[in-house]
């Protein structure tokens, strides 16, 4: 691929609205989830509050999920995506308002962020399976990879720009500003037209089942999404909960801590970059190899609190994982049919996000009870086993390209 031909998807009006649409969506996501944060705390104190809050968010989302992709396949993916962040951006300001005037309380944000997890459960499907009705089949590494810089590109700056704005505004006013950009994020989707959807005119539960009948006959899929579920639980465990414990109890520190976070963010927006140029003859397998690096920095931190070795293992591990994202999108993509594929991208993100609070809570106590090095370093070697166990698979490794997908590449450059 050239360089002209990885953003060509960029040429396609109906995509460039798309591109506009979610890079004020991202920024504003993460904005105001460092301000909501801020503003909890500072209506509350206690860490149980932020939980709850927290909480009220994720548990309505993972739930409706099934349903969020079942209204995506049937009414149209842009008008989900519209309706969810109109219904979005009305709690945003509501909280919003709230906070600004003082008259905020726990159970109201909880109330508020929940709405929000339920819009949040239609808008998931509904976005991934929009891109690739944007983008022509032979077009789609480049479509999903600038999808991904857009990204990992938004969790470099958002952050910086919410806390700016909750020291500078306050943390209501921070979360306002992520209430604005929820409507105009739907706003740059009108110009998108796209055909009709054509439905079944079956019910949800049978729409739910066609779904469920695709994933447990395809086997590349189940593999996948089932190792996700395990994969997610060990790293939210052993790198997110157990990481900070760490690294707050040795020489990395707070400063160590974001350097390695940051040094993984880096590898996320590299490898994105890479990926514009460098196309993928089988995008699952090599996706998998990458995965297995994500371990990396569980091990390097389970070995070493040296912080350039583990910056080192974050780098690489972000880069793994990079690659596993772009090959994932463009394996759905190309090989699930159009008329289920939010509903497809349900299931997946349902196996993916359900037993991530198990991993929360269970790695606490085992790091507490057997130190947490011996717990991390397990952690990332399991991590590690369990990805490469997904080649045991032999449709994971031998899954092929699309016939009508374009893998020509310049001489020189590896797939």
């Amino acid at each position: 691929m050239t360089w002209r031909s990885s953003f060509g998807p960029l040429r396609d009006r109906r995509f460039r609205w798309y591109f506009a649409s979610r890079a004020v969506d991202l920024i504003g996501d993460v904005m105001g989830g460092i301000a909501l944060v801020f503003a909890v705390l500072a209506v509350s104190d206690s860490p149980s509050a932020l939980g709850i809050v927290l909480a009220a968010h994720s548990i309505p989302m993972v739930v409706l999920l099934l349903i969020g992709g079942v209204l995506a396949d049937r009414f149209g993916r842009t008008l989900v995506i519209q309706v969810s962040n109109l219904t979005a951006g009305a709690t945003q300001l509501a909280m919003a308002a709230l906070i600004i005037t003082g008259a905020a309380e726990i159970w109201q944000l909880a109330a508020l962020t929940a709405l929000n997890g339920v819009a949040a459960a239609a808008n998931q499907p509904a976005l991934a399976g929009l891109l690739p009705q944007l983008a022509p089949r032979d077009q789609l590494q480049s479509a999903n990879a600038l999808n991904a810089l857009l990204r990992n590109l938004s969790l470099v700056i958002a952050p910086t720009l919410g806390g700016l704005l909750v020291v500078t505004v306050g943390a209501g006013w921070a979360v306002a500003v992520n209430g604005v950009t929820y409507f105009v994020a739907a706003a740059l989707l009108a110009p998108i037209k796209l055909p009709p959807r054509t439905t079944s005119g079956n019910g949800v539960v049978a729409d739910l089942r066609e779904g469920w009948t695709y994933v447990r006959s395809t086997t590349w899929l189940w593999v996948v999404v089932v190792a996700f579920g395990v994969l997610n639980a060990v790293y939210s465990g052993g790198f997110r909960t157990l990481g900070p414990a760490l690294a707050d109890g040795s020489e990395l520190g707070e400063k160590g801590w974001g350097l390695i976070l940051s040094a993984g963010a880096a590898g996320l927006v590299v490898t994105s970059l890479v990926l514009l140029r460098v196309p993928l003859r089988r995008p699952l397998l090599v996706g998998v190899l990458g995965c297995t690096l994500y371990g990396a920095p569980m091990v390097a931190l389970g070995l070493t609190t040296e912080l350039w070795v583990v910056a080192l293992a974050a780098f690489v591990g972000g880069a793994g994982i990079e690659v596993f994202g772009v090959a994932w999108e463009l394996t759905m993509q190309e090989q699930v049919p159009d008329g289920m594929l939010s509903r497809v991208y349900s299931y997946d993100m349902l196996g993916s996000f359900v037993a991530i609070p198990v991993g929360q809570l269970a790695f606490g106590p085992l790091g507490a009870a057997h130190g947490l090095q011996p717990v991390i370093l397990v952690a990332g070697a399991a991590y590690t086993l369990i990805a490469l166990a997904m080649l045991l698979s032999r449709s994971v490794r031998t899954l092929p390209r699309h016939p009508d997908a374009d893998v020509t590449e310049p001489a020189g450059l590896p797939v």
